[in-house]
């Protein structure tokens, strides 16, 4: 029963067209339909976990439907009044409040990017058998997000047969441990530290190294190798002897500073904080594996946001899901001539299983223009 009209109880909303043609072709006393209006979704499942959805009151269930639910929806009006015995207005008593119209929601979303990212991930998905895929596109200048897919997705206009692994935004849900895409990290903060230079000479051989028990190995013997080899070879032994010229703590710091172990500062729910041990508990092992990807854990969304610290010269910047037009205020975690001294990520063979790259290998994303599509209720607007 509508909480605005107890005059009447619903019996089925948002049906569809021919059927309500058919109840009304009935006639049946009593039964009486009313128009209301019903969110559409344009994007679709490429932008479902971007977008989100509404429940059937128009309230925000997921995604920035949910974020910026009090700020679409507006606020109803209200006045008081006198009734006579049949429910008829004889006259207002008091001041009316009038409504106050929702607002318009701009997204730095680019739709183009957006479905383009979306096709390219459920293919890769696909082709490779894998359970689930996610993929995020920064621009690396203003902070905005540009795309955020996750596959398997959902038709955001049709959640009858909707399921958890559907809903799930993986990209900022889910953590794991990143691999070899942190040997770039690992680098950059020696650098930083005035413990090595871009040829430095580093000793990998015989491609093992055994520290508190344990083995770390890399898949040939690489022998000695420079800084930048280390990462070109993808090098486990060589990034943990990196590693080894730095305290924990100045390592926790750089990592905590790039947002590792902390809460995405993004207008999205369900942002997870991953996992980053105090650095006063870490053991030598831990500090070796976490040199090249290991012992910390991190969501793909904190992985993309990171790396805006080498494509912005050494500021990491805020991230937003809304549009803008000026660039990012960063704050500066490396200075911009180490960046530039920092090698490239490695080449795919290393320990990551996720390695976000652009299409000319290297992570940095652009800015680019599109359309705004209208939402329905108030607007979700796409670049």
């Amino acid at each position: 029963m509508g909480d605005e009209d107890k005059t009447f109880v619903w019996l089925k909303r948002q049906v569809d067209e021919p059927v309500a043609q058919k109840i009304h072709a009935l006639g049946i006393k009593g039964i009486y339909q009313r128009k209301e209006y019903k969110r559409k979704y344009p994007e679709g499942e490429a932008a479902a976990h971007v977008v989100g959805f509404t429940n059937v009151e128009d309230n925000g269930q997921e995604g920035i439907e949910l974020s910026f639910n009090k700020e679409l929806a507006g606020k109803a009006g209200s006045r008081r009044v006198i009734k006579d015995r049949l429910g008829r207005v004889v006259e207002g008593v008091g001041e009316q409040v009038p409504p106050v119209e929702g607002k318009d929601i701009q997204l730095s979303v680019d739709s183009k990017v957006q479905f383009f990212a979306y096709q390219k991930l459920r293919d890769a998905v696909t082709a490779r058998k894998a359970k689930a895929g996610s993929v995020v596109v920064l621009d690396a200048i203003t902070g905005e997000v540009l795309a955020l897919a996750n596959y398997p997705s959902y038709v955001p206009d049709k959640r009858q047969n909707l399921t958890g692994e559907q809903l799930r935004n993986r990209a900022l849900t889910d953590t794991f441990e990143p691999g070899s895409t942190m040997k770039p990290i690992t680098v950059a903060m020696a650098l930083e530290a005035g413990r090595v230079k871009p040829q430095t000479l580093v000793e990998t051989g015989p491609g093992r190294f055994s520290i508190g028990g344990f083995t770390i190995s890399d898949t040939h013997n690489y022998g000695t190798l420079t800084v930048e080899g280390v990462i070109q070879k993808s090098s486990n032994v060589g990034a943990l002897k990196i590693a080894q010229k730095m305290s924990p703590h100045e390592m926790w710091d750089t990592y905590t500073a790039l947002g590792y172990g902390q809460k995405p500062q993004i207008q999205f729910p369900g942002a997870v904080t991953g996992r980053l041990r105090p650095w006063k508990n870490w053991r030598p092992v831990e500090q070796a594996t976490m040199a090249y990807g290991y012992g910390l854990s991190a969501s793909l969304f904190q992985m993309a946001h990171s790396y805006t610290s080498f494509a912005h010269d050494g500021q990491i910047i805020p991230v937003t899901m809304l549009k803008s037009s000026e660039p990012a205020i960063g704050v500066r975690v490396f200075s911009a001539e180490n960046v530039r001294r920092a090698p490239d990520a490695p080449d795919g063979r290393g320990t990551g299983r996720h390695r976000p790259t652009g299409a000319d290998g290297r992570l940095f994303g652009r800015r680019k223009v599109g359309h705004c599509a209208q939402a329905g209720r108030q607007r979700l607007c796409q670049q």
